[in-house]
């Protein structure tokens, strides 16, 4: 009789042993689950040249299957423009620009730490003209004998700066200067150029090759013109610092430089 007590008990004690560890491997699960569900979901903005849209775009996107709790947005614009942007204080967490001066700018200004910062891809400055053109312009020298060239602002817009340095470098610049139409960034540049409301406009290599409307007639010498060098960096005043690392780093990574490439960017590094 007492063997078949002691039996009993020692079932019912193992059955309630059994069911405990069940409840705490549900509760443990349950809790896995909402930590993972929970969280935090982060924005990030990112403050980047105009040039700079159709590969960014394509990086943001597998970046964000990698990390579907980390939301990029863009805000596209002239470097200049973003620049100043940054120094009014908008809320931006990195800086992608297609000029060295306007980013150190922002470094002297204690706005972005040197050591979070890398110069990461370079471009080539060309003459584009509509496809249809008929002007036969085969150089920048024959700027000289049209009626309208676009070129960015200079003082804003990195590409305009470069294209007006080359064009006073071959001392054509005072000749053409009355027939130049200045563009907000290098886009509009190339909108103006497809539209045929210029005879010619200068850009990057970059945005002529995404075009189907205008053809490269000519590719600027590297010793007109200043380097073109694309920094990046996170702002100091991010208050997503591990979100802006980690977006920062994947620009950086093999897949990403892949990318900027297919696009026309140099690696520089």
């Amino acid at each position: 009789m007492l063997n078949r007590y002691l039996v009993i008990l020692s079932t019912v004690l193992l059955f309630l042993t059994l069911s405990g560890c069940s409840a705490n491997e549900r509760v443990i699960k349950e809790e896995a689950g909402k930590q993972e569900g929970s969280e935090k979901k982060v924005e990030l903005t990112i403050s980047a040249a105009a040039s700079l849209q159709d590969a960014l775009k394509e990086i943001k996107a597998a970046f964000q299957e990698e990390h579907p709790n980390v939301k990029v947005n863009f805000n596209f614009g002239a470097s200049g423009a973003l620049q100043q942007q940054i120094n009014q204080g908008a809320p931006v967490d990195l800086f992608f620009s297609a000029a060295e001066d306007k980013f150190d700018k922002l470094v002297q200004d204690g706005q972005i730490d040197q050591k979070k910062s890398t110069d990461l891809v370079g471009n080539e400055l060309v003459l584009v003209v509509p496809m249809s053109s008929n002007k036969k312009i085969k150089s920048f020298e024959d700027l000289a004998n049209i009626e309208k060239i676009a070129i960015g602002t200079p003082e804003a817009v990195p590409a305009g700066q470069y294209a007006k340095e080359t064009l006073e470098n071959i001392n054509i610049w005072k000749s053409v200067e009355g027939s130049v139409v200045f563009a907000k960034d290098v886009r509009q540049v190339l909108t103006y150029v497809e539209t045929n409301n210029v005879d010619a406009g200068i850009v990057y290599k970059t945005d002529a090759m995404i075009s189907k409307k205008v053809k490269v007639a000519a590719t600027a010498k590297e010793n007109t013109h200043a380097p073109i060098i694309y920094p990046v960096g996170v702002v100091k005043n991010t208050e997503h610092l591990k979100q802006a690392l980690l977006f920062y780093d994947y620009l950086q990574n093999e897949k990403s430089m892949s990318t900027l490439e297919k696009y026309g960017f140099t690696d520089i590094n």
